[in-house]
C-alpha cells in the first residue's frame, strides 16, 4: 500500500509539475482585460507610441488572424480526436499549449473562451484596426467527402460569420476546400454575404494548388473578386504529414494564371521545397521559390505576402542559412506588396517568441528587448505588432518594415 500511495504521489506530483512547464512554454504573459497601459514602463509606452505615430490607425489590418472551435459552442466544428489522446503524447501535450496560450481554460467552455481572449486583446489591448478572422475547412477526398479521421481541426464558415459579427474590427476569410462538391456554391453564397477573403493551409488540409481540376474554383473565386490567402513553404504548427509539397510557393502558378489575388503567408520563410523549373528537381529554400515568384513583373498586382510569423525564433534564420526576415529588409522594392499578419494565437505562445535572439541578432536592442517583454506581458498581439515596428536591419538601422504594410493594401480592399 505505501509503494502505491508513493506511485500515485508521484504521477499526481509529475501532471501538477508537467502543468506548469507547459503553462511556462505556452503562456508567459499575463494578459488583463482593461488593464491601463500607464502601468506600464515609460519606455514601453514611449516605444507603443512611436509604433503607432506614422500611421492612419483608420487603416490599420491583420490579414491573419486563427479562429479555432473545438465543437463548445459551436455545433460542426471540432479538433481532431488525437489531441486528446495520451495515446499521442505529443498532440496532446501541444494542444494544452495553444490552449493555454489562447486563454482556455476549460474545454466546455473552449470556444467562448477563445473568442474573448482575442476579443478583449483587441478591445482592450490599445489595439486598433481590422483583423482577418480564419476559417478552417476539413480534409476532403477526391470524392469531394470531409474525412474527419485526418482533419486537425475544422472550423464552420456560418459559426466564423457570427464569431465577426461580434465586432467591426473583425473581418471573415472562409475556409473552401476545392474538392468539395459544393464548393463554388459556397464561393458564391459567401461573397454573397460580403466575404472577400479564403484561407488555405494546403500542407494540412491536402490540396494541391496545382491541380487542373480546381480551375473552376480558380475562376469562380475571380469573378467573386476573392482573394486567397494560403500558407506556402513547411508547416510547423500543425500535422502536415507527407503533404508537405503541397506548399511550394511555385504550385500557386495556376491559380495565379486564373487571375486570383494571393497572399502568400508567411512569405514561405520555412522549409525546402522541389524547384519545379529544374529537371533534376533539386530541393531548396521554400523562400527562394517565392522570390522567383514575387520578382516576376507579371504577378506585380497579384502576389502578395504577410509578414506573419517572421519574427519567430525558427523563421528567423541565422548565417549561413537563409535569412527572410533580413532579406526582406534589404529590400525595399518588395516591401510594397507586403502586409502585416499576427497569425493569432502563437504570439501568445511563449515557445516561439525569443527576444533575445532577436537582440543577439541585432534587429532589437538590449533597452529595446526588456520593453518588448514588458509588452508582451501585457498583451502578446499588441507586442506582435510593437515588435515589427520597432526592429531595423542588423547592420544598417535605417532599413526597416515600411509603415505601408500594416495598413490595408489598395489592391485588396475591402469595402
Amino acid at each position: 500500500m505505501r509503494i502505491f500511495i508513493f506511485f500515485l504521489s508521484g504521477c499526481v506530483l509529475f501532471l501538477v509539475l508537467s502543468q506548469a512547464f507547459l503553462r511556462r512554454l505556452g503562456n508567459a504573459h499575463h494578459f488583463t482585460p482593461g488593464r491601463p497601459l500607464q502601468q506600464l514602463s515609460q519606455g514601453a509606452q514611449n516605444l507603443i507610441a512611436q509604433s503607432f505615430a506614422d500611421l492612419d490607425v483608420d487603416r490599420l489590418m491583420d490579414y491573419h488572424v486563427h479562429l479555432v472551435a473545438t465543437g463548445s459552442h459551436c455545433a460542426g466544428c471540432y479538433v481532431n480526436a488525437d489531441f486528446y489522446s495520451w495515446k499521442h503524447l505529443a498532440k496532446r501535450l501541444r494542444f494544452a499549449v495553444y490552449r493555454d496560450a489562447s486563454g482556455v481554460r476549460t474545454l466546455r467552455g473552449a470556444d467562448r473562451q477563445y473568442v474573448n481572449q482575442l476579443y478583449n486583446m483587441i478591445q482592450f489591448g490599445q489595439i486598433p484596426g481590422r483583423f482577418v478572422l480564419l476559417g478552417f475547412d476539413a480534409v476532403h477526398n477526391a470524392d469531394g467527402l470531409a474525412d474527419r479521421k485526418v482533419s486537425e481541426f475544422y472550423v464552420d464558415n456560418d459559426y466564423l460569420l457570427d464569431v465577426a459579427e461580434l465586432s467591426p474590427q473583425f473581418l471573415p476569410a472562409i475556409s473552401v476546400h476545392p474538392a468539395r462538391k459544393d464548393a463554388i456554391r459556397l464561393l458564391e453564397k459567401y461573397a454573397g454575404r460580403g466575404v472577400r477573403f479564403v484561407k488555405w493551409l494546403p500542407n494540412a488540409m491536402q490540396i494541391d494548388p496545382a491541380r487542373k481540376e480546381y480551375v473552376p474554383f480558380y475562376r469562380a473565386m475571380r469573378r467573386q473578386r476573392m482573394i486567397l490567402i494560403t500558407h506556402a513553404g513547411e508547416e510547423a504548427a500543425v500535422e502536415a504529414a507527407s503533404f508537405q509539397e503541397w506548399g511550394n510557393p511555385l504550385r500557386l502558378r495556376l491559380p495565379l494564371k486564373e487571375g486570383v489575388r494571393i497572399i502568400v503567408a508567411h512569405a514561405a520563410s520555412l522549409g525546402k521545397a522541389q524547384d519545379l523549373d529544374d529537371p533534376a528537381r533539386p530541393r531548396i529554400p521554400a523562400f527562394h521559390l517565392f522570390l522567383r515568384l514575387f520578382t516576376q513583373k507579371k504577378y506585380k498586382k497579384q502576389l502578395f505576402a504577410d509578414i506573419s510569423a517572421m519574427t519567430q525564433f525558427n523563421r528567423i534564420g541565422e548565417p549561413p542559412a537563409v535569412e527572410p526576415l533580413k532579406t526582406l529588409l534589404e529590400r525595399p522594392d518588395l516591401q510594397s506588396r507586403l502586409v502585416n499578419g499576427s497569425d493569432y494565437p502563437l504570439p501568445a505562445i511563449n515557445l516561439v517568441i525569443r527576444t533575445s535572439v532577436l537582440q543577439r541578432l541585432g534587429y532589437i536592442s538590449p533597452e529595446e528587448r526588456v520593453f518588448l517583454n514588458e509588452i508582451y506581458d501585457y498583451n502578446p498581439l499588441l507586442f506582435d505588432f510593437v515588435l515589427k515596428r520597432t526592429l531595423r536591419h542588423p547592420r544598417d538601422s535605417r532599413l526597416k518594415l515600411a509603415p505601408e504594410i500594416f495598413m490595408e493594401h489598395e489592391l485588396l480592399q475591402v469595402k
